[in-house]
């Protein structure tokens, strides 16, 4: 149990949080909530002891080590992926290189009895218990299949982390905390730089993780499969609800109208105790009533309202021209970046009107076909944009184009037309600029800021064909939500780069997943996506077990004959994987065996004197690594002879 007692605390002279208080019990799944700015990351940093609450404590027992993932951390770039990930069990190292002296050193003494001995005796056994908790041998494996699931394969584990982009070494930063396996998991916006398959692979992973969770993240589907009890930070209190994402918006809702009323019922009470206090402050016969509905009035616990009033938060997308029917027709793109082929003879063809996503792993071509289309980059094969098509182009590095001169107020106030002027401080707020931040000027402006801002820029904009890549990434949960509303309400024709599942839902027609180069068309949004491909992935040969039977649907890019061979291969290979398995286990029995003698000198003296033990228990370690070695091996080898059917 984990006990958070009356933590308060305070931020450039703003309340964050008053007096919150909640228990953690083992293995809970807690999603914590609120909106940007009402502590959620400051909270995880006192928990985690990386930040001093200004009152009130964190309570936990000194063997548990809390594991932090941070929005934004720094990464040895000179390491490269797979050593940087097992980085994290230098210390093993240091205790293997002790065990081996204090192994040598009693190899050579003969004072079996006396205190010195028997303390190197208990030193070793303690080294040998922890090393054995750790599973050292097995944490190469682990850390590859770590890193396998946040969607590095195989050949990147020897490449540089200076060879990949900050998302990726973001990557092995979350692979790093999944690896060390703490009590305690916290989690500050862990899919900010993962794909849609690394996310579900995620998902995956934390519901059987043994531990507890507490997560930051406005990835509401990934809430929503995790969470069982959500706390809400909002106007510096802890709501605490024992239940799912969902669930607790609902609840929310119930509380916020009850709030609501309570709060008309107040201003009501005070607005008649301020009447009577200014009719009756100069006549000296009320002076005593007039003084006790004063210090009523101070005395009362004034009832708060959210300030963002979400109900008024909505807006449409400006008329713009229609357009040919068709909206763009790309046939044979190939594109290279220096040696490297990204996408190879690619052909799409958007109708207008149609929601399109692009969809796939990062890496694969997604973003760079978005440029294509908007004409920023060079390419080889053909593309047409369809008649009087008026491009809106939202990308990671639009806020480039604003004017740093100007306020986020007359940023949007210079372009906007028609009824949407009257709503502009509205759409602002939505989008997370509040009071003075309108106000600012846009140099001054953090990169998040700016993206937001460009993307509220772009919205105001008159267009019949909106290119979104990642337009998400800056916003809060509300702020999706306003933006997926406005996209629904859209008459124009849109195509979204995203990772965002909840975001995606019900508003696309289509998905493109980008993949090996080409592109693969799902006719249905994302949810139809996923369970197309949930059903591919639970046809192949998984853990021996005979692939399932072909339907129609099956590919043909490898014949029947060939895909039987596979089959064959796989069996073949699987045989091999259960026969280290079991010649694994076998050697670990007798190691555990080893290691008890080891731990009784005084039965096992004739043993130790001549050296056996060691000889035996150095061996073992030995033997145990190399069948590891040839494990890894034929698990890599079974997934290249996966039988394919996409």
């Amino acid at each position: 149990m984990i006990s958070v007692n009356n933590i308060s605390k305070e931020f450039r002279g703003e309340l964050l949080f008053k007096n919150i208080n909640f228990n953690i019990s083992k293995k809970e799944r807690i999603g914590l909530a609120g909106k940007n700015g009402a502590g959620k990351s400051s909270l995880l940093n006192i928990i985690a002891g990386e930040l001093a609450p200004d009152s009130g404590s964190v309570v936990m027992s000194s063997d548990i080590k809390p594991g932090y993932l941070k929005q934004e951390m720094l990464t040895d770039t000179h390491n490269n992926v797979i050593d940087e990930a097992l980085k994290v069990f230098s210390f093993l190292d240091e205790k293997q290189n002790r065990l081996d002296e204090l192994t040598h050193q009693i190899s050579i003494r003969e004072d079996y009895e006396s205190n010195a001995y028997l303390k190197l005796v208990d030193e070793i056994d303690t080294l040998n218990h922890e090393l054995m908790l750790y599973d050292a041998g097995k944490l190469r494996g682990k850390a590859e299949i770590i890193l396998k699931g946040l969607g590095f394969v195989a050949s990147d584990f020897q490449r540089k982390l200076k060879e990949f982009s900050h998302g990726w070494r973001m990557r092995v930063e979350l692979a790093k905390l999944l690896l060390q396996n703490p009590q305690l998991l916290l989690l500050d916006e862990p899919t900010n730089h993962l794909d849609i398959e690394s996310i579900q692979w995620l998902e995956d992973y934390l519901k059987n993780y043994n531990g507890s969770v507490i997560l930051v993240s406005h990835d509401r589907t990934l809430l929503d499969k995790l969470s069982t009890r959500t706390i809400e930070i909002n106007q510096g209190r802890a709501y605490d609800y024992k239940v799912t994402y969902s669930e607790y918006i609902r609840l929310r809702e119930e509380r916020q109208e009850q709030l609501e009323a309570s709060f008309s019922n107040q201003q009501r009470q005070l607005r008649e105790i301020e009447r009577f206090v200014e009719r009756f402050r100069y006549k000296a016969s009320k002076a005593k009533q007039v003084q006790s509905r004063v210090k009523q009035l101070d005395k009362v616990e004034r009832v708060e309202l959210d300030k963002r009033d979400t109900k008024s938060i909505h807006f449409s997308f400006p008329e713009a021209p229609a357009s040919g029917k068709i909206a763009v027709d790309a046939k044979k793109i190939t594109k290279y970046y220096g040696d490297k082929l990204v996408l190879q003879d690619v052909e799409i063809h958007i109708i207008r009107g149609e929601k399109v996503a692009f969809v796939g792993k990062n890496g694969e071509g997604k973003s760079t076909m978005a440029k294509i289309i908007n004409d920023n980059i060079d390419f080889s094969g053909e593309l047409k944009m369809g008649h009087n098509v008026v491009l809106g182009y939202y990308s990671q590095d639009i806020w480039e184009m604003l004017d740093p001169d100007l306020s986020v107020l007359e940023t949007i106030d210079n372009i906007a037309i028609g009824d949407i002027r009257t709503k502009i401080k509205s759409i602002l707020g939505a989008f997370l600029f509040q009071g003075d931040d309108i106000d600012k000027k846009v140099k001054i402006l953090s990169g998040g800021e700016k993206s937001r801002l460009a993307l509220v820029k772009l919205l105001m904009t008159p267009t019949n064909f909106l290119l979104l890549d990642e337009p998400t990434n800056h916003l809060d949960i509300l702020s999706k939500d306003i933006l997926k509303d406005a996209l629904l309400q859209y008459k124009g024709t849109v195509v979204i780069v995203s990772h965002d599942r909840d975001f995606l839902m019900g508003l696309t027609n289509r998905c493109i997943e980008f993949k090996d180069k080409g592109v693969k068309e799902y006719l249905g949004d994302i949810q139809y996506f996923l369970e197309k491909k949930r059903e591919r992935s639970s046809s192949r040969n998984i853990g021996g077990a005979e692939k399932s039977k072909s339907t129609n649907k099956t590919s043909n890019k490898i014949s029947w004959e060939k895909k039987k061979e596979i089959e064959k291969q796989a069996r073949k290979i699987n045989r091999e994987i259960s026969l280290c398995e079991q010649q694994i286990e076998k050697l670990e029995d007798e190691l555990s065996e080893v290691n008890l003698k080891l731990a009784d000198p005084e039965g096992n003296a004739a043993e130790l004197k001549s050296g056996e033990l060691f000889k035996a228990h150095d061996n073992l370690s030995s033997k145990i690594t190399e069948v590891y070695a040839s494990w890894e091996v034929l698990t890599n080898r079974l997934d290249e002879k996966q039988p394919i059917d996409d």
